[in-house]
């Protein structure tokens, strides 16, 4: 209660930085001193001090590749995935001073998506691609990233169906379960349980039929899911841009007051609080996804709050970095 009355107090977002000119999608927040992103034109980056300062740094080789997600587990150790051709996932165990390509895919139709882990930098690990032959690509790690194979029970994909490589949230792994939200022709939830190997598919209430319309990005908090996407190319239409969920995803309604347009990242904050950004600027529910209000009219494409702390980080075009203050 007393966290939700400071919520609806005040909370504001302060923007820590604006440089380089990188598309930023990438973003894993470690704990509230170490945190990374990853973006295009081959930028990461990694800050010590909660997002004060920043350290950039183009990966070498690749200085063309488009980063849209990474995965971090201390200041040391990252993950990062680059989409396009060829398709790479490179880990650096020494804080960014070299990387070494764990997976490499030139095949054109590879395109990869959105990436998450289970457990600590030794554990189990997935990366989502778009669909291959109407069927979804996937690739699981035993091993935090050394060495990755193909996952051969993947769900079928509708035509026009895909993923959207926004956030890197498309793709959530919770302890086995897998969740998965797909946009374009349909707007589903593709859930499964690694060890059972069984997907069950369900509708979900979102803007759908159009290659830029469908869910976006998915969390779980303590009583619920929340399910968020929209239009990103009429990015200030409400209507049908989140959904949630009370009974584990067997069910799904549409926000009574929705955020204001087209969001392309959510993610749980504590108690009933998500947060929420795109490009017409972010929001936040305190009732588990019910009724939502815009906090801040600056874009970004990715949030996320600390995996062992409370600092909350935001990223998007330009180099943008902000940090949430609640």
């Amino acid at each position: 209660m007393l966290l939700i009355a400071n919520v609806l107090r005040a909370q504001s977002i302060i923007q820590v930085a604006q440089n380089p000119q990188t598309s930023i999608r990438g973003l894993s927040v470690v704990n509230d001193n170490v945190a990374w992103v990853s973006g295009s034109k081959g930028y990461i980056a990694i800050t010590n001090d909660g997002g004060k300062t920043w350290n950039w740094q183009k990966v070498k080789g690749f200085e063309n590749a488009d980063f849209r997600d990474i995965e971090a587990f201390s200041d040391k150790e990252a993950i990062i995935m680059s989409s396009g051709t060829p398709a790479l996932i490179l880990k650096t165990v020494d804080g960014g001073a070299s990387w070494q390509v764990n997976y490499r895919n030139t095949d054109p139709s590879c395109f990869l998506d959105a990436m998450d882990f289970f457990g600590s930098g030794n554990g189990e690990g997935w990366v989502l691609g778009d669909p291959i032959n109407n069927k979804f690509f996937l690739l699981l790690t035993p091993d935090g990233g050394k060495t990755w194979s193909s996952y051969n029970n993947v769900p079928s994909a509708l035509n026009g169906e895909a993923a959207f490589a926004a956030s890197g949230t498309c793709l959530r792994i919770i302890k086995h379960d897998i969740f998965i939200v797909t946009g374009g022709s349909s707007a589903n939830l593709l859930t499964s349980n690694s060890k059972e190997k069984k997907w069950s598919i369900i509708s979900l209430p979102l803007l759908k039929g159009k290659s830029s319309q469908g869910g976006f990005s998915i969390a779980k908090g303590k009583s619920g899911l929340i399910v968020i996407g929209g239009d990103y190319l009429h990015d200030k239409q409400k209507d049908s841009t989140v959904c949630y969920s009370i009974d584990g995803g067997l069910s799904w309604k549409l926000a009574d007051i929705p955020p204001a347009g087209f969001q392309s990242c959510v993610e749980f904050i504590g108690n009933d609080i998500f947060l929420s950004t795109g490009t017409p600027g972010s929001n936040i529910t305190t009732d588990g996804g019910k009724m939502w209000r815009k906090i801040d009219d600056t874009g970004y494409n990715v949030c996320h709050k600390a995996k062992h702390g409370k600092l909350v980080l935001l990223a998007g075009n330009g180099g943008k970095i902000g940090v949430l203050k609640m």
